[in-house]
């Protein structure tokens, strides 16, 4: 079988090209235009923005021989963008796409919810479960995106035509796959779908060709939204990454942000060396199997000085990315910096190795709050769009763009305080902790670790981000991180209010049932944890378990 993967030279296509090595498939690339007359199957996945992709499809002659090789009747299977180009146009772009569908794509409202659509949901079929090209009306699959085509029979029924399942975000039911003549679709991305996904892949590719050629049209169906969508809440694993003091890269935990072990008495060659709870592909490994929805591996030493010299961090992401087959997402030094021999490596630059190396998401941090004082300081309402996350979002979609934020409180006056962050003010409750009752206090951003505060409120930043194009916010707490007392529900509460893009909360917690209490009492998508996983005081499968038991919907494995 001669199957070929599009990669349109945006979106990260190493995970797909991962998935089907592990699932003992070959595949070629297309390296130029010529190369779609040899395939007799084609695969074109990514993330990314519409118009970047359209553009890079234009640029390198690839646009049309596309189109053609579509319309000839050989077998497509479009992942995301690779859906996404088969309608006719996009709110996210001036540019036009392949007018296969005739409707267009359109971006969710965030009325209701937060926006990018990001994490597990379920796809709900038009056609009954033995019809189905692989898509499993019993499993999740995860979603990350900011733009879909609505489902709406009434005012596109020739384009619903093509509709193999929908699902529903808020109360906005949208396409989440498509399938029609030799064309199938996802909006969903299965090579990040755990088992799911993989299962579905598989079986799309060893079916005979033939089988993928004469797919009938859809019914047109009503789907009206039900009371509440199935979006599930997402369990994340984060490893913090550095090198101990012999160069080897290990997974570390600080207390309050050390990272090293406390002086002994007893082997003073081993006194103070970096905490080493395991290997990072290893665990990543062992997260991915034992059902975290997303891992996180933070860089929080290794890229001082040349990012993309950093060889063994690179090899780590794409180790990991081999037999991870859920979102990952990479941090630290995403930034503009100076290689020792001068060369200048831009941020979109950095990002780009670690999502060809199998990254879905990059983390910013210290660098998102200088950005922000710096749009802050110029007084517009918008940046010049050259920083950061500007540049990586514009390229890459708003959905790769982590900000990981640490902020400290900063106690006041309750009585008294009449300053700057007086909107923001937390107050210590009567049944809450002792040391808390009575007091007030805002919270302060820091860098470098939290090493260092800045004259920004947390408030600040986290609008401030979301105004450069961040599409997810990432929620420390220096005052809970490795205290086991639980998230700090005050602060998380206090972002999520302040921003319409998803957020991750994180730092504190010490057992499942702080799980339970921030899904419970906030309105967050996600929670992180670190330690507690590394030292299995917690597993995942208990703190899932325990949010079944409270009605709060998880993925199975």
């Amino acid at each position: 079988m001669g199957l070929y993967l599009l990669d349109y030279g945006a979106g990260n296509v190493q995970s797909l090209a991962n998935s089907l090595t592990a699932l003992g498939h070959s595949f070629q690339w297309i390296k130029d235009p010529a190369d779609f007359a040899k395939a007799t199957s084609l695969i074109f996945p990514g993330v990314g923005a519409f118009e970047t992709a359209i553009g890079h499809l234009v640029s390198r002659g690839l646009f049309q021989p596309l189109r053609e090789y579509i319309l000839s009747g050989r077998p497509y299977f479009g992942i995301c963008i690779g859906m996404q180009v088969l309608f006719e146009s996009s709110a996210e772009a001036t540019s036009k796409g392949l007018g296969i569908i005739p409707c267009p794509i359109e971006r969710f409202s965030d009325e209701d919810k937060a926006v990018p659509h990001m994490g597990w949901n379920a796809a709900d079929l038009i056609t009954t479960q033995q019809d189905a090209e692989g898509v499993n009306a019993s499993s999740y699959y995860y979603f990350v995106h900011s733009y879909c085509a609505k489902y709406n029979p009434e005012k596109y029924p020739e384009a619903m035509r093509w509709v193999h399942s929908t699902t529903q975000y808020g109360q906005e039911v949208f396409v989440s796959s498509v399938r029609k003549g030799n064309v199938f679709a996802t909006q969903f991305h299965p090579e990040k779908s755990g088992k799911a996904g993989l299962a579905l892949i598989d079986e799309w590719l060893r079916k005979p060709e033939s089988a993928h050629t004469h797919a009938p049209s859809a019914p047109l169906v009503s789907r009206p939204p039900a009371p509440k969508h199935k979006l599930t809440k997402r369990i994340v694993a984060c490893m913090d990454v550095r090198a101990n003091d012999q160069g080897d890269l290990v997974v570390t935990k600080g207390d309050q942000y050390d990272v090293r072990e406390k002086a002994t008495t007893t082997t003073a060659n081993t006194a103070g060396a970096v905490r080493n709870l395991g290997k990072p592909v290893a665990l990543a490994a062992k997260y991915y199997n034992a059902g975290a929805d997303e891992l996180c591996l933070l860089n929080i030493t290794s890229f001082r000085h040349s990012p993309l010299q950093d060889q063994p961090m690179l090899a780590v992401v794409r180790a990991a990315a081999e037999c991870v087959f859920v979102p990952l997402t990479i941090g630290g030094g995403i930034k503009d910096t100076v290689d020792p021999d001068g060369t200048k490596r831009p941020a979109l630059e950095v990002a780009g190795a670690y999502f060809r190396a199998g990254a879905d998401k990059v983390s910013i941090g210290s660098e998102a709050v200088y950005a922000v004082e710096k749009l802050r300081a110029s007084g517009k309402a918008t940046s010049d769009g050259t920083g950061a996350i500007e540049t990586i979002a514009h390229v890459y979609g708003k959905q790769a763009v982590v900000v990981s934020i640490d902020p400290r409180r900063v106690y006041v006056d309750p009585q008294t305080y009449d300053g700057p962050y007086k909107s923001e003010l937390v107050y210590g409750k009567p049944d809450g902790p002792e040391n808390e009752r009575g007091k007030a206090w805002w919270y302060q951003c820091t860098v470098s670790g939290g090493r260092e505060t800045r004259p920004l409120s947390v408030v600040e930043l986290a609008q401030g981000v979301e105004t450069l194009g961040a599409g997810e916010i990432l929620v420390n707490s220096i005052d809970r991180d490795g205290t086991g007392l639980g998230f700090d529900l005050d602060l998380v509460n206090l972002i999520k209010k302040s921003v319409k893009i998803p957020v991750v909360a994180s730092s504190g917690a010490g057992t499942a049932q702080h799980f339970v209490d921030v899904f419970q009492r906030t309105d967050v998508e996600a929670a992180l944890a670190a330690g507690i996983f590394h030292r299995e005081e917690v597993r995942i499968s208990e703190v899932k378990e325990l949010l079944r038991s409270a009605d709060i919907n998880v993925r199975d494995n």
